[in-house]
């Protein structure tokens, strides 16, 4: 999986002209699901998420809270786009992306970890494949860009070897 966090004072999320979502001081999550992509890079990702070290505390000193220690929100939005490949010509290739009813369970599942870590109440969610407006106004501004990775698959293989059989 993959995020972009942006630190933000405010942030919304429109579909159709009706705001879904929005939110105050925090950080606005753009997530995307990748092949091979289980809930344990969820969980991982939520959790680097809550305890990222994105304000500075009351002395002055940098990257010392998180959105937990300042009681701040977050506001997630799916964005598979971040997956994207520019490698050929200018059209992008969203190969790398989890499509349909998997990436839509992985990114719920994802999603109510972040609610589970957190103040349920000061996580919000966009609109899963929406075409959303999305707004915000960036403190900083931050903009920090973090995944997780599933295993590779020789990794996965050696694993397996190294289980014992019964």
């Amino acid at each position: 999986m993959k995020a972009i966090l942006q630190r933000v004072l405010s942030a919304s999320v429109t579909v159709d002209q009706e705001l879904v979502s929005s939110i105050g001081k925090g950080i606005l999550v753009l997530a995307a699901v990748a092949p091979g992509d289980t809930e344990k890079e969820a969980d991982s990702l939520a959790s680097k998420i809550l305890k990222m070290k994105m304000w500075d505390d009351e002395s002055g000193g940098r990257w010392k809270r998180s959105v937990q220690d300042i009681g701040g929100e977050v506001l997630c939005v799916s964005q598979f786009t971040l997956l994207a490949s520019t490698k050929k010509g200018s059209k992008p290739d969203f190969h790398s992306a989890m499509g349909g009813d998997e990436a839509k369970r992985l990114y719920q599942y994802f999603y109510q970890k972040v609610q589970d870590g957190y103040v349920a109440e000061k996580v919000k969610d966009g609109v899963f494949q929406a075409m959303m407006q999305v707004a915000l106004v960036n403190d900083g501004p931050v903009t920090l860009e973090i995944s997780t990775s599933p295993p590779k698959e020789k990794d996965q293989k050696k694993t397996k070897q190294a289980e014992p059989a019964n």
